[in-house]
């Protein structure tokens, strides 16, 4: 259903970006946008982070909610399962050699050693900020997730 036939307050999910773009948002288990406004053009979304968006009334979505809400209660439980899901084992940077990654090396259990942590390929991680500050899509924004 198009976005603008939609009353104000409907839970959504699997929204267009752009029309006829096919669904983007909300398509992860158990998650609902709500649709917060209608002005000119553009709906105003609120979306599963907390941001609030714009989006073209032109786009579709589906109404309700995605299924499966209970999936971020499963526990994995053994590593086995996880390997079953075709994910392999998660080695730390810290027990690591220096060639390796940025934490590794050292004697015996080393903290970091930089001023922050690093990924492996030596670009900061944790909090560092990475979306363009030119953007073309950031007047959309209306309010961000953090």
């Amino acid at each position: 259903l198009p976005l603008r036939n939609m009353p104000l307050g409907t839970e959504i999910h699997n929204v267009e970006f752009q029309p006829g773009a096919g669904g983007q948002l909300a398509r992860s288990a158990g998650t609902v946008i709500q649709l917060v406004a209608k002005e000119g053009k553009f709906v105003t979304l609120r979306l599963p982070s907390g941001e609030v968006r714009l989006v073209p009334n032109k786009c579709w979505g589906t109404v309700g909610q995605v299924g499966n809400v209970d999936a971020t209660n499963l526990v994995i439980g053994k590593a086995g399962r996880k390997r079953w899901l075709g994910r392999r084992p998660e080695v730390r940077g810290s027990v690591m050699n220096p060639v390796d990654h940025p934490h590794g090396g050292g004697e015996g259990r080393a903290p970091i050693g930089r001023c922050q942590p690093y990924t492996p390929w030596g670009k900061p991680a944790l909090g560092k900020l990475t979306r363009t500050s030119k953007k073309y899509s950031n007047s959309f924004i209306i309010r961000k997730r953090k």
